[in-house]
């Protein structure tokens, strides 16, 4: 039997008390936020949302009293201390999320801790590049900016007619735009829109119908919308064509 956060959601036990023991196996089901600032905050709230357990922990018992009964399990705990999270039962999670962002020891020595338990996954939140590179070394599975990120994807909306972006890794990006009049009235494999822009034309949007996958024989309209793929820059090339 694994110490873990109480499977009751809206009802969490008193600030401070350790979780209590269930088993093992639902591990897979819960996450650890650790940082309940406005990004952890909204983060747990989200995967309670969608009915994922998390034991959230802070610092502050203000904070935590403000989400009690929104999260399955929330405490007001030092998260730099070893002992303090094994009583916790946070070393039995296989997900965690470092959310602390302004203290950068305490989120140096928080994601450390979760390393060393060999959670197999560890997220933690960076607010620059060089806090960013010591979360990569101490062994963080996957280090995000969020405010880096949300500004950067802001950017490119404002610039074009882009109605949505989604970049990856490794340049390449998914942007939802309207079509330009090139390839409009035009079957996709006759339109060469792969060809001359370097883009994959992958889901179309009637008005007023959801989004359908693309083929070479879909036809798109005026007025439609549509999800392309490709490198970041010919994606954001073709957004801005009319």
């Amino acid at each position: 039997m694994a110490k873990h956060p109480a499977p009751q959601r809206k009802n969490p036990p008193a600030r401070g008390r350790g979780a209590r023991t269930r088993r093992r196996d639902d591990r897979n089901d819960s996450v650890v936020v650790i940082g309940l600032g406005r990004f952890g905050r909204a983060l747990a709230l989200e995967l309670a949302e969608e009915d994922t357990e998390v034991l959230g922990i802070d610092h502050s018992a203000e904070v935590v009293q403000s989400l009690s009964g929104s999260l399955t399990h929330v405490v007001s705990a030092d998260s730099t201390k070893e002992e303090v999270l094994r009583q916790l039962g946070v070393h039995e999670f296989d997900r965690a999320v470092v959310a602390i962002g302004s203290n950068l020891e305490a989120s140096i020595l928080t994601a450390s801790l979760l390393v060393s338990f060999g959670i197999p996954n560890v997220w933690a939140k960076a607010t620059s590049e060089a806090q960013g590179r010591i979360l990569t070394q101490l062994g963080v599975h996957h280090v995000v900016y969020p405010e880096h990120d949300m500004g950067q994807r802001v950017a490119h909306l404002v610039r074009g007619r882009m109605l949505d972006y989604i970049e990856f890794e490794d340049d390449f990006a998914m942007v939802k735009t309207s079509p330009p009049a090139d390839i409009v009235g035009l079957t996709l494999g006759n339109s060469g829109v792969r060809t001359r822009h370097g883009v994959t034309v992958v889901a179309v949007k009637r008005p007023g119908e959801g989004f359908t996958y693309a083929t070479a024989d879909t036809v798109v309209e005026e007025g439609d919308t549509i999800i392309v793929a490709g490198r970041t820059r010919q994606t954001e090339r073709f957004s801005e064509l009319r």
